[in-house]
């Protein structure tokens, strides 16, 4: 059982084993883990939840260690939750983000969690939200989630943050023209990194391409999004970041929008643990999981529409009694 007195205190072997159990599939496992959340629910209302995402390459894991870095000299303490694409064969993180974050990894105020997406849609590992409150309730008051940066990683890390950064490369005018539409709403920043050398000129180039494409792009009614560029080699910008991000949350507060925002991560998480649990039901249910396998056989060889197949699962799902 973990002490929740000692997780409180800011323990990170606690939270470790707290992280450890909310990540668990064993039903035991998951009562206690309930029963732990509930306890902590409430302790994070001070944090910031900022969401890193970008294509593999980009450079997330170098500017979250040198942020990290930088918001622990300001007193923070830093919480960050890689988020790894699992091993086909052990199950396990296969990026290692401790070795890529090593400097972080060795400050006292730091805690760093790879932990393996174990075939989640999205990129984002299942229990992710867990992880944040659990961080939060340990006294970590800045979480960063860094996603693997593939599919629809991007449409679910945004909806567990407070503030959802998109980190891409210096480019030409073509990849703008390919970039999700979707994604440029969802951002409330974009970082163009790796703006040194030969790329500076190119960086700010699309720097200003972005935002005029985003003139025409709304995202909400307080804040209209900043295209910033970055530069490894130096620290400046680092100010900067942190600056808008302080910034951002003095608006959502004067606005009345900090707590809304927090209520409907708490729906979308309640929306995403509902689907969770359907699937989890259907494959534990030994007749279920069975009629689950020959429906879609029979919707394989069109011998039955994927509605009447999904409306019979839904009728034996609603017998089977929900732990």
């Amino acid at each position: 059982m973990i002490d929740v007195e000692k997780l409180k205190s800011g323990d990170r072997r606690s939270l470790a084993k707290a992280i450890t159990l909310v990540e668990s599939s064993k039903e035991e496992d998951q009562v206690l883990s309930q029963e732990l959340l509930k306890k902590i629910l409430n302790c994070g209302k001070n944090s910031f939840r900022l969401g890193v995402t970008g294509s593999p390459g980009v450079g997330k894991s170098t500017l979250i260690e040198s942020f990290g870095q930088y918001l622990i000299s300001k007193n923070h303490k830093v919480a960050v939750l890689a988020i790894d694409p699992s091993s086909p064969t052990s199950g396990g993180s296969i990026l290692g983000d401790k070795t890529r974050m090593e400097k972080l990894a060795n400050e006292p105020n730091a805690f760093i969690r790879p932990t393996p997406t174990s075939g989640a849609l999205g990129g984002v590992a299942q229990k992710t939200r867990e992880a944040i409150l659990l961080c939060e309730a340990a006294g970590f008051d800045f979480i960063i989630v860094e996603t693997v940066g593939v599919g629809q990683s991007e449409y679910e890390v945004a909806n567990m943050v407070d503030f959802f950064m998109l980190m891409i490369l210096p480019s030409g005018g073509d990849e703008l023209q390919g970039i999700k539409k979707g994604i440029l709403e969802l951002a409330d920043s974009i970082i163009i990194n790796k703006a040194d050398g030969d790329n500076l000129n190119l960086a700010k180039q699309t720097q200003a391409q972005y935002q005029s494409a985003l003139q025409i792009t709304a995202h909400s009614n307080f804040w209209k999004t900043e295209v910033l560029t970055n530069s490894s080699l130096s620290h400046e910008t680092l100010d900067e970041l942190y600056t808008m991000l302080f910034h951002y949350k003095s608006l959502s507060l004067q606005n009345l929008q900090w707590e809304s925002e927090r209520q409907k991560q708490n729906i979308n998480w309640f929306n995403s643990l509902i689907k969770e649990i359907i699937i989890q039901k259907i494959h534990s249910d030994h007749k279920t999981n069975q009629r689950f396998n020959e429906l879609k056989e029979l919707i394989t060889s069109q011998k039955i529409t994927p509605i009447e197949a999904a409306r019979e699962i839904a009728l034996s799902i609603i017998k089977i009694k929900i732990n």
